[in-house]
């Protein structure tokens, strides 16, 4: 990636994360398939398959982007699908039946793989582990600074999987891959540029909100007026306070009052659910 630097900076000059400079991939790809799901993600696609480049195969499955996303995907992978949107779960079980590669690797399209993770992907992998699959913690850049409290870091999540013994759920919403084995963790985190601004977080919210409050009805949870009352404040009581929030200034203090909006925004639309079909049945 020629535009990446050896230091990564907020554009406040208030924290950096010193990475190592973003090199050429090994002249021997990795036997790992690379899985991005995207819809509208022309800002962020170009980097993120660049950060993928030491994969022997990088994978892209496409919800009908109206923007360049597909166009600048197939110049860097020609195993770019398009396909009708069906949900975040169906979406990723189809892009795993395209994987040929032993491994597997799931990242979202505002992720960045460092050198220092793919390198110790690739170490870890050479050897031969005994693990069907390994969590890779995640330091997101929220509003242009790095998060390291909150509870936002380092949030492990499994995405580095051996592919015949992996599946994906069926939730609407943070999906999650499984294994059938034993698992570790890698060391080196995933960079995640997940709300460069307010209003892009405040879209996801209101996307996130609505899938969330949909898969609540789905399980069955009824709408109870005290998890509205009460919910939003103890989450936002425990990410500020008990998971030192507030050491992320005054970004952690914002990411916690719209944290505690969106379980706000969850119940309420539950409650929305329930009336609707109160009045229509």
């Amino acid at each position: 990636m020629a535009h990446a630097a050896n230091i990564y900076q907020d554009k406040f000059g208030t924290d950096t994360v010193l990475l190592s400079e973003f090199q050429a991939p090994p002249a021997t790809p990795a036997p790992v398939s690379a899985l991005v799901i995207t819809l509208n993600e022309a800002a962020n696609i170009s980097a993120c398959l660049e950060s993928l480049a030491w994969a022997k195969e990088i994978i892209v499955v496409d919800a009908q982007s109206s923007d360049d996303t597909v166009s600048q995907a197939k110049k860097i992978t020609e195993k770019v699908f398009v396909r009708p949107w069906e949900g975040y779960a169906k979406a990723k079980a189809f892009a795993l039946s395209q994987c040929t590669q032993e491994w597997v690797l799931w990242i979202d399209a505002d992720e960045r793989v460092t050198p220092e993770l793919r390198d110790e992907i690739i170490v870890k992998l050479k050897a031969d582990p005994p693990e069907a699959g390994f969590y890779i913690s995640r330091l997101a850049n929220f509003l242009g600074r790095w998060m390291r409290h909150g509870g936002w870091y380092p949030g492990y999540v499994l995405r580095l999987f051996r592919r015949d013994r992996a599946s994906f759920n069926d939730l609407q919403v943070h999906e999650q891959a499984a294994v059938n084995g034993a698992t570790s963790k890698l060391s080196s985190p995933l960079l995640h540029y997940t709300d460069p601004t307010l209003e892009h977080y405040l879209t996801k919210l209101n996307n996130y909100t609505s899938l969330s409050a949909e898969e609540l009805h789905r399980r069955g949870k009824k709408f109870n007026l005290l998890d509205l009352l009460f919910r939003p404040l103890w989450f936002f009581f425990r990410m500020y306070f008990l998971k030192a929030g507030f050491l992320d200034g005054m970004h952690g203090f914002v990411l916690a009052c719209f944290s505690s909006v969106h379980v706000t925004a969850k119940y309420a639309k539950l409650w929305e659910i329930e009336k609707n079909e109160r009045e229509s049945g």
